[in-house]
């Protein structure tokens, strides 16, 4: 790659782990049903105008919308709400690439090989370290909700796997248009009307940015510059960047929050990330290139709502 478009794989891997933090904030001002549905909705208006008409079918669309903004997103920011500290957040959320690699083997047939197994099982060690200092750092709700979110990640990685849209961009702006109304009512439903009205009504400039960093930087203008990449380089050469936001994610944390890293926080990243790049660059028994040739490999999906491309340009969502 270009060291200019290097500087961009690493900015929008920091773009994605500080998004970590943004969230964070955003909770203390708007109650986290709420503030998902008002990041989807700022990232899908207007843009939504400007992309056309979709260019796969609607159940795709519709999938993905509910597993990954309704589900996913929902999940993550309750979790976070519940007390699962940000940087902790964005390490535990990497778990989506094993239960993407589970549901792939599942249901799209793709065998793993020994180095993706043995990948799987360090991830899943990971978690389990992850699980003993989330264990001493927030409470067990939150992590769980994470996990689960990390899970419906996963589904939806298969799912924009199955539906292979053209027009990467088109397809993400148009899921973005799915949860809004879902999660307006479930928040409505869960967090009450009074706390919402409440809430957007106490809503300041610092709350404004809040949502306009989750909805523009880190989907419209990160998953942007991802895509671009993903069409200039081969997914081996782009994907391993999204390694770096867990890194981002905790360190920022760190810095702006005060949030403490552990030793065992530090041992769950490296066994995380490390069984997380086995997991996602090792070959698949059975999987195909874009070209046709056995052997492609599982890019890593990219957190806070953007998709990124498997093989050498067919999208897949995270």
């Amino acid at each position: 790659m270009r060291p200019v478009h290097t500087a961009l794989a690493v900015l929008v891997a920091a773009v994605w782990g500080f998004n970590f933090v943004v969230i964070e904030i955003g909770l203390d001002h708007v109650p986290p049903l709420l503030l998902s549905a008002l990041r989807f909705l700022v990232a899908a208006l207007p843009a939504v105008f400007f992309v056309g008409p979709p260019k796969v079918a609607w159940k795709w669309i519709l999938g993905v919308g509910l597993a990954l903004g309704i589900a996913k997103f929902g999940l993550l920011f309750t979790g976070m709400a519940a007390g699962m500290p940000a940087g902790l957040s964005s390490l535990v959320l990497q778990a989506q690439a094993v239960f993407t690699a589970v549901l792939a083997a599942v249901v799209l047939r793709e065998r793993p090989g020994p180095l993706r197994l043995a990948g799987m099982v360090v991830a899943l060690a990971g978690i389990a370290v992850a699980a003993v200092d989330g264990g001493t750092s927030g409470p067990v709700l939150g992590f769980t909700l994470v996990v689960a979110a990390a899970a419906c990640w996963g589904v939806s990685n298969v799912l924009t796997r199955k539906a292979s849209p053209p027009d990467a961009l088109n397809f993400m702006v148009w899921v973005c248009t799915v949860p809004v109304l879902p999660l307006f009512a479930l928040s409505l439903l869960l967090e009450g009307p009074e706390r919402d009205l409440a809430a957007l009504r106490a809503l300041d400039w610092s709350g404004a940015a809040v949502i306009g960093y989750v909805a523009w930087v880190s989907t419209v203008f990160g998953f942007g510059a991802w895509g671009y990449l993903l069409r200039r380089y081969p997914a081996s050469s782009v994907a391993p960047f999204s390694l770096l936001v867990p890194v981002f994610g905790m360190s920022s944390a760190a810095l702006v929050l005060g949030e403490s890293v552990s030793g065992l926080r530090w041992l769950a990243a490296v066994l995380l990330v490390g069984g997380v790049a086995l997991t996602s660059l090792a070959p698949s028994r059975g999987a195909l290139t874009a070209a046709g040739t056995p052997g492609a490999a599982a890019a890593i999906p990219v957190p806070s709502g953007s998709l990124r491309t498997s093989g050498a340009g067919a999208p897949r969502s995270g």
